[in-house]
């Protein structure tokens, strides 16, 4: 399938990989999921290359996503949308992780990848369902009390000049470019909600004060933290480089362990960089509020590990990282849009490197992956316009939450089917069902 067909099936395709990558988009957890078994079943690809194809998808939702997010500010907070610290601690051990994974999928037979499916996303989905009906709660008594600025803050040099006065009962003022009471640094979790513990907006402000219509947007270059980016793309090229040159060699050769050794201290020399900068408190994730001022070892610990686990299982089971660092950020009492934001920010690095290794290993059908990459493109670009616009006018965030729920489900519904269907065939043919030898099967 080297040459473009336009056709019924592209045309079907091209409707289902723009619902996708807008869906991807506005969950921030990718629509792997959803374009793997649209690419086999509707266009007729070959298993081994719809993945690629997926990837470079994925990168073409994430690219877009992450370029309109480039201007968009913190919905309370005096920063980014996109949290730079947090990204820079997750992605290396993430990159890690994904190589891990590659390793594990040739190993696994799809009867256990498909087990392991239904058994893993039981948390993250767990967690993303809990958060978002705790934050639905949460919103509705804002509401129902009158309060209009429920996630809208003044960002930027404006909010920097202005306060919000708390209502009498709180009897405190603050900044509304400081930590606020309700999303930016309160755990998002099941625990009771005492309705007195809410913000109010100020009652002297003008309505455009305490509910502004649209978040503050600025100049690109002015809204980047370039020495991060410039951090994080160092890591992806090193790790780009490493895999290139690991398909150049014979498998499981003693030049291949050397290579596939190499990425281990980078991956730990990049986090552990982040790492211990944010123990010191020379850096603090801001997302956090005030939680992200201080770290104990065993915290940093803990998400480096998570960032290692969400690229493993992601490449494991073909979902995408975004599926665990979504929940996960949501669980650190991130808002919904910062998470979103910021977990696609992490997983492009991820896809794109995944998406050039493939072309390395076994070159695909550029003109497909090229047009279905603009198609998702274009439909993460519209999905994030789309979903910004519904958060303003319904004035709950935890759409997002619904959203990533809603992608995780539909993406497990069709590649569980999928494994299920295969491992039918499989057994009344009765191939070989157990681990696969890796080296052979590189070979």
């Amino acid at each position: 399938m080297e040459v473009f067909v336009f056709g019924w099936r592209i045309i079907v395709g091209s409707i289902i990989g723009f619902l996708g990558g807008a869906v991807g988009s506005i969950g921030g957890g990718g629509g792997g999921g959803i374009f793997v078994p649209m690419l086999i079943h509707i266009i007729g690809f070959d298993p081994k290359s719809s993945a690629p194809i997926s990837k470079c998808m994925g990168t073409g939702g994430a690219l877009a996503t992450v370029y309109y997010n480039l201007k968009r500010r913190h919905p309370t907070l005096d920063m980014p949308i996109m949290d730079y610290n947090l990204a820079l601690l997750i992605q290396p051990m993430l990159m890690l992780g994904i190589s891990i994974g590659v390793s594990l999928r040739l190993v696994f037979p799809d009867w256990i990848v498909t087990i392991l499916l239904f058994i893993l996303v039981i948390g993250p989905l767990t967690l993303a369902i809990l958060n978002g009906r705790a934050t639905w709660k949460k919103e509705t008594i804002l509401k129902k009390d009158g309060v209009k600025c429920l996630e809208y803050g003044t960002a930027g040099e404006e909010s920097s000049n202005k306060s919000v006065s708390s209502s009498a009962s709180c009897g405190t003022s603050m900044k509304t470019n400081s930590v606020v009471p309700f999303f930016a640094n309160e755990r998002i979790g099941s625990e009771g909600m005492n309705q007195n513990s809410f913000p109010s907006c100020p009652s002297n402000g003008s309505e455009k004060e305490a509910n502004p219509s649209k978040q503050v947007e600025v100049p690109i270059f002015k809204n980047s933290y370039w020495r991060e980016i410039v951090y994080l793309v160092f890591i992806w090229v090193s790790f780009l480089l490493l895999q290139i040159a690991k398909s150049q060699t014979t498998t499981c050769s003693v030049l291949y362990w050397v290579l596939s050794s190499m990425q281990i201290p980078i991956s730990v020399g990049g986090s552990l960089y982040q790492a211990v900068n944010l123990y010191k408190g020379v850096k603090v994730i801001p997302s956090m509020g005030v939680r992200g001022t201080a770290f104990k070892k065993h915290q940093l610990i803990l998400y480096c590990l998570i960032g290692l686990l969400a690229g493993m299982v992601g490449e494991l089971l073909r979902l995408g990282a975004g599926f665990i660092l979504v929940p996960f950020f949501l669980e650190l009492g991130i808002v919904p849009q910062v998470s979103s934001a910021t977990s696609t920010f992490v997983v492009t690095f991820s896809a794109s490197m995944s998406a050039i290794e493939f072309y390395y290993l076994r070159p695909f059908p550029i003109p497909y992956a090229l047009y279905f990459l603009a198609v998702a493109g274009i439909g993460g670009f519209v999905g994030q316009i789309i979903g910004r616009k519904m958060v303003t006018l319904f004035r709950r965030p935890s759409i997002i939450i619904f959203v990533v729920v809603f992608t995780i489900s539909v993406t497990v519904i069709l590649l569980g089917g999928i494994g299920i269907a295969n491992m039918t065939e499989k057994i009344v043919l009765k191939p070989y069902l157990g681990f696969q030898n890796l080296c052979r099967k590189h070979t």
